[in-house]
């Protein structure tokens, strides 16, 4: 099984692609490939969409994930804007995987720290010296978007081992949209 998990950002989108080739708790997803996505800020917010679907979809179809999996939209009632602008984001991600036919795993910040870490609350810089040490890096992940994305596609491949997605349970499912 193949995961690819993304950090949304409008400046910086992170990736990671992971594969688990079994079930068994004892086997850790490989890290396939990693990276960032850099958008242009002076761009207009519609050309910075246009783009990011463009690479997503350049994406999904290079690395063939089974499922994509994107961080769930947290909104802090001190900065709206950005809630909106990471909506924005968000959305166009979720529309280049479900028009390639994947399932989307939508899973919170806290339970992928927690996943990660052991800790809801990790740091950036715990998340990166965490993410390097499971999949065997030498150096922690940088920018810590790639580390996130990382983290993301590690927390939902072992999800889906326990918990296979279908169209029916994404939908349905209490960490599905919102």
């Amino acid at each position: 099984m193949r995961v690819l998990g993304i950090d949304p950002g409008m400046r910086i989108t992170g990736y990671g692609c992971v594969e688990l080739t079994s079930p068994s708790p004892l086997v850790q997803p490989r890290l396939l490939e990693a990276g960032v996505l850099r958008f242009k800020s002076k761009q207009s917010v519609e050309d910075r969409l246009v783009e990011m679907h463009a690479s997503i979809a350049e994406l999904i179809a290079e690395l063939e994930p089974d499922h994509v999996a994107v961080e769930k939209l947290y909104a802090h009632y001190k900065h709206p804007r950005t809630a909106i602008v990471m909506g924005h984001a968000r959305g166009v991600i979720l529309l280049a995987a479900r028009q390639a036919g994947k399932l989307i795993a939508h899973l919170p910040a806290t339970e992928v720290k927690k996943s990660i870490t052991g800790n809801g609350h990790a740091t950036k810089q715990q998340m990166q010296l965490a993410v390097a040490g499971q999949c065997g890096l030498a150096e922690p992940p940088n920018p810590p978007d790639v580390a996130d994305a990382i983290a993301i596609a590690l927390t939902a491949a072992r999800r889906l081992v326990h918990q296979p997605l279908t169209d029916a349970s994404a939908a349905a499912s209490p960490s599905g949209p919102r």
